[in-house]
Formats: structure tokens, sequence, C-alpha cells
């Protein structure tokens, strides 16, 4: 068993629907976002973002395994910070 962190565009909430579903199916711990700000059209502000990439950074901290989805190949500039992030942690791998 394995905790996994889902990564990726909140334009996406049906495929980070699916892969939680999947993963979860497996036997992982997932942990995903809180909000899909872009796919439901909700407004945050500024230090909002800021306040849910840093505990999604904090999410990947108790993850072994981040799950990245990329939608057509699509990554946003948070996602990749998310990516690069997790590249640096010794006990975490990276699933595309």
């Amino acid at each position: 068993m394995k905790t996994i962190t889902l990564c990726g565009s909140t334009k996406f909430k049906k495929q980070f629907e699916q892969a939680n579903a999947y993963l979860t199916l497996q036997g992982n711990i997932v942990i995903s976002l809180a909000f899909f700000e872009q796919s439901e059209g909700f407004e945050i502000t500024k230090k909002q973002a800021e306040l849910l990439g840093n505990l999604h950074f904090r999410k990947i901290d108790i993850s072994d395994e981040i799950f990245v989805i990329d939608v057509n190949g699509y990554i946003g500039n948070s996602t990749k910070k998310e990516i690069e992030y997790a590249k640096k942690r010794k006990n975490n791998s990276l699933l595309l």
C-alpha cells in the first residue's frame, strides 16, 4: 500500500476522480485536491492560491509517490513546480 498525491490542473476534475478511483481500487491511499476552481468556475484570491499550493506541497511530503494527470500532455506552471518538488525528495517517485 502506498500513499499517492494526485497532481495536475484543476481544469480536469473528471480525470482526477477517475485516477482517484483507479488508484484506490489498487489498494492505495490517494490524496487529491480540495478545490477544482478552474473546472467549477470557483474564484480564489492570490493568498488562497498560495495557501493551497503550500498545502499541496505538504501533501507531497507525506506521500510515497505523485501521480500526474496530464490530459493531452498539458501540465501547467503549478504542476511543473509540484513535479520538481517531488523529484527533489529522496523517498518520492513520479507516476505519469
